[in-house]
């Protein structure tokens, strides 16, 4: 198991009937066979299960949780795996995978909507959804292999999170298999719905330890008439922060993304990502990658350009890059996209994923930094994010050479400073990754007693046998 515990058997019987309940095509045993589904995306955990489990519809989920939920044994729900917390690894128990559950059960053009089930991938949705006229706004770099259910689970952020909001902002109906096997059907595709609790909110950020989403309603957006797309260097991100005040005004609130980016990270992918060059000829330390769409043709290249240039006359910017096609823009994104391929190849690492509130970023950075640089010499410090909302990445990086006792240095004694100064400014240690095992103890530290008596009662509440992703999110 991920804490090194053995495993309990499964019993033979539970085995017979989970395997009859999803067919010949639903479940994997040999080790080869469960190998992909139990490792994880940086190797920090290797998960232990004796069932890999993959129903095909709703209806074969609710017996797999019926089945476990009689006889007591633990189930790790699982998306593409593309998790960076440790959410979606088995510690015991079945793991059951939704990839197989990959249906767009309807789109609904008139209502801006579109139904579908938990194994879609990400990047296929957005497809579907352009294919119909509409932009479904999700949009994070691992879209082509991550899925909607994992998503969900997660409350993704992404890139366009300024305009559009998190995973929670874009779902209006839930389909759910409880705890003890019950399916919830709320898939409602509506606006206002004022009677009681919102359940759906419940499970969306849960991280599969209250039940299991297998479908959800999705809300779907015009596509934009026209984008415009900047690069842009300044001298300080106090300054950077002020730009993003200066665009959103202009525009009328039209800045999907703002994304700032240090002199590090960017070196990085041009010495990792081929085809890959800095589309700027001097070297600044402080970027940002905008993004401004309009629902109307050439009004929002305009308001760019005069809003920069006024930028430009304060000082906010030094030098800028305003893309003049989409093949430019895409590279301009692909810079930033690149940027966690290129981190992989420098070192061990330290990965922060913190939010504050977006006018408290530069104050967080000017003094996360001389922390760091105290607390470990010769890191590097590799930050970028979505300075927009708040939520940076916050990613460290030692010397390929560096040895093992420096790198669980690294991993274990800086991030409870960092995750001090976040919060001392009102911020949160987890933005959009999820708590999953990485964080869990995190959960116990930063959150009140009323709050680890309110996750606690829920908890119990909606899974008193405690068999959904245990160890998971809830301290």
């Amino acid at each position: 198991m991920a804490d090194g515990t053995m495993t309990p058997p499964l019993p033979e019987d539970a085995r017979s009937a989970l395997k009859a309940a999803v067919g010949d095509k639903g479940w994997y045993e040999t080790e080869a066979d469960m190998a992909p589904y139990l490792a994880e995306e940086r190797g920090y955990y290797h998960g232990e299960s004796p069932l890999v489990l993959r129903p095909a519809n709703t209806e074969e989920v609710s017996k797999i949780v019926t089945i476990c939920a009689q006889h007591g044994i633990p189930i790790t729900p699982q998306g593409g795996n593309t998790g960076l917390c440790g959410g979606a690894v088995a510690t015991g128990g079945v793991l059951v995978n939704l990839g197989r559950m990959n249906t767009v059960r309807e789109v609904d053009a008139i209502n801006a909507t579109m139904t579908v089930e938990a194994g879609c991938i990400l990047k296929e949705l957005q497809d579907k959804a352009a294919d119909a006229g509409f932009l479904f706004p999700l949009s994070l770099a691992a879209e082509g292999t991550c899925q909607i259910g994992g998503n969900l689970s997660t409350n993704a952020g992404g890139i366009q999170v300024l305009r559009y909001g998190n995973t929670r902002d874009l779902v209006l109906g839930l389909e759910v298999v409880t705890a003890d096997g019950r399916i919830w059907h709320g898939l409602r595709g509506l606006r206002k719905n004022n009677t009681g609790y919102d359940l759906k909110q419940l499970f969306m950020g849960a991280e599969g330890t209250l039940g299991i989403i297998t479908a959800a309603v999705l809300k779907l957006f015009p596509q934009p008439a026209e984008t415009t797309t900047a690069l842009v260097a300044s001298e300080s991100p106090d300054l950077l922060s002020a730009l993003l005040g200066r665009l959103k005004k202009a525009t009328g609130d039209q800045v999907t993304s703002f994304e700032y980016i240090q002199r590090n990270p960017l070196e990085a992918v041009f010495a990792h990502i081929p085809n890959t060059q800095d589309p700027m000829q001097e070297v600044y330390e402080h970027y940002a990658l905008i993004e401004m769409a309009s629902g109307q043709e050439g009004v929002i290249r305009d308001l760019a350009e005069t809003a920069l240039g006024e930028a430009f006359e304060a000082g906010e910017i030094i030098d800028a890059v305003l893309a003049e096609s989409g093949d430019q823009a895409a590279k301009l994104w692909n810079l930033r996209e690149s940027i966690p391929e290129a981190l992989k190849h420098c070192g061990p690492s330290a990965k922060h994923d913190i939010s504050v509130p977006v006018s408290k970023v530069p104050e967080f950075l000017k003094k996360a930094d001389p922390h760091v640089q105290a607390a470990i010499p010769g890191c590097t410090i590799m930050a970028f994010g979505h300075m927009g909302d708040g939520n940076l990445h916050y990613n460290l990086v030692m010397p390929k050479e560096t040895t093992p006792e420096d790198a669980e240095r690294l991993r274990h004694d800086v991030p409870p400073g960092v995750h001090d100064i976040a919060d001392s400014l009102g911020g949160s240690f987890s933005a959009e990754h999820g708590i999953g095992l990485m964080k869990v103890h995190e959960m116990d530290r930063y959150k009140t007693d009323i709050e680890k008596h309110l996750l606690r009662s829920i908890k119990q509440a909606l899974d008193p046998k405690g068999i959904m992703n245990p160890g998971k999110v809830v301290p």
